[in-house]
Parts: C-alpha cells; structure tokens; sequence
C-alpha cells in the first residue's frame, strides 16, 4: 500500500535514530552514547534490539496515528456548537462552559469549547490589545510642565491621623514640592498650589488627574453656555486666573514622574521606620 514505507519521526526521535545507528555501526559504544542521548546504557541496548527487530519505526510513539482514548463521542462536539450558538452566543467559554454543564448535563472543558469556537470564527471573548502608550520627552525647560497629584498613605505608621501628600514635581527638572495636609480637596490644593508658586514661580502647564477637584463633574451652568466656557472647578478658575494652561490626564501612566515620587517617598519610609 502506497504510504507504508514513510516513517514519521520527531525531531527527538531522528537523533535517537542516527545515534543507534552509529551504535549498530560500532561507532558508539552504549556507554558513550548515553551523555549524547540523556539515557542510561541499559535504555540505549534496549533501543537498538528494538531497532533490529522492527526497523526505524522502532523509535516512533506507539500511539500516533490512532485516535485518543480521551475522544469525546461523534457528534457531541456538534451539539454544544449548536446549544452555544442557540443559548450562550454572547458567552465566552469559562461561562458556556458552566451552563452547558448545568442546564444540559455537558462536561466540557472551556479550553476545549474555547478551541471550538475558534475553529468556527468565534472570537469576540479574546482580549483586545491595549493601545500602545508612547513615551513622552521630557520639556526641556524649567517651568513648562509641572505635575502634581495627592497621595493618600499611612505616612505616620499608626502614630498619627491619616494625611495626604500633596506633591509637585518639575517635569524637565525633577525638582520636588511636597507638604502633608489632613484631607484631599479644593483647599489643600489652593494651598499647595499658592506655596508651589511663590517658591518656583508661575508654571506654563499643570498636569494633574480627573479628581472633582481639578474637573468639575457638573454641567455648565446657564451664564457658563452663553459664553461658550465647559463648567470650572475653582482650582481650574484660579489656575485661568494664572494664566496656566491645566492638563487632565486619562491615566496613572500619563504623570507616571509623580506617581512613581509618592510610590519613591513610601518606600524611603518604610526603610527609614526600619
């Protein structure tokens, strides 16, 4: 029968094979095979008597070619398909999976399912990819760009109230600002802000988060529409009264300078209580 002479062997088993051979040919000993081969001398003697016995198939695993015992039964492969597609369309397979065996008595495992739908074109429960975030050169002067957040932390270890860092720090410089105050809101962050500028001066930019303290959450009101302006918190007010422009970042990544200051400021902490 055509086909009945190609033997398929791994990558693995063709260096076994040559090496046996090598034996065979009295080119190798048994003992000096077993390094090349990770075997003992006693595996390798029991290889070459199979060899001699069977040829070069010899060496390829019994089992391939012949259908896993672990099969699951024809047509039970269409049923969840269709049970899926009729019930759990918008399910992903961890949760299909669950309901199959629940509601209908299917034990399937999800990566299975999972491998199935993908065979068919189903892959809206894969993960995305994130956007990519480009990394940003720092402003080459002083005072371009200044970043500033609060950072809420056991800054006293237990031995005093709770308090937040409200920090600032330099984006071309990294020239830091900081000072403790007993909450986070509209004036510790006039504060920070009044005692930022009188020691360094009026920044061009401020890059700060989305907190209701540095956007206001509410809508225009009536006055605000006429003259076309969004609604202003009174930080962004006094920060246009400055004649800064104000920054919101949409994510820690974003001012990652400050946010690895507070987390820089924790760690000295912990080893100076130390």
């Amino acid at each position: 029968m055509r086909g009945e002479d190609i033997v398929r062997l791994h990558v693995q088993e063709q260096r076994r094979l040559r090496v046996i051979h090598h034996i065979m040919e009295k080119r190798f000993t048994p003992c000096e095979a077993a390094p090349l081969l990770g075997l003992t001398d006693r595996q390798i003697r029991r290889l070459v008597q199979r060899v001699r016995r069977e040829g070069d198939r010899a060496l390829g695993h019994r089992r391939r070619g012949q259908p896993s015992k672990r099969r699951l039964a024809v047509g039970f492969k269409a049923k969840v398909l269709r049970l899926y597609g009729q019930h759990y369309g918008d399910f992903g397979p961890t949760l299909a999976a669950e309901k199959l065996a629940d509601r209908h008595g299917l034990q399937v495992s999800k990566e299975t399912l999972r491998g199935w739908l993908r065979e068919q074109g189903i892959d809206h429960f894969c993960r995305r990819p994130r956007p990519h975030r480009a990394w940003r050169a720092r402003k080459p002067r002083v005072g371009e760009l200044v970043q500033l957040d609060g950072s809420h932390h056991e800054w006293l270890e237990g031995r005093g109230p709770r308090c937040v860092l409200m920090g600032s720090i330099d984006d071309a410089s990294s020239r830091v600002w900081a000072r403790f105050y007993s909450h986070d809101g509209t004036w510790p962050a006039l504060d920070s802000l009044c005692r930022y500028v009188q020691g360094s001066g009026v920044p061009l930019t401020f890059y700060v988060d989305r907190h209701t303290t540095d956007k206001s959450p509410s809508a225009p009101s009536q006055a605000e529409q006429l003259e076309g302006r969004p609604a202003q918190s009174q930080f962004e007010r006094c920060v246009a009264d400055l004649g800064s422009q104000l920054i919101h970042a949409r994510s820690p990544q974003a001012k990652g300078r400050i946010e690895r200051l507070c987390g820089t400021f924790q760690d000295r902490l912990i080893k100076e209580m130390r």
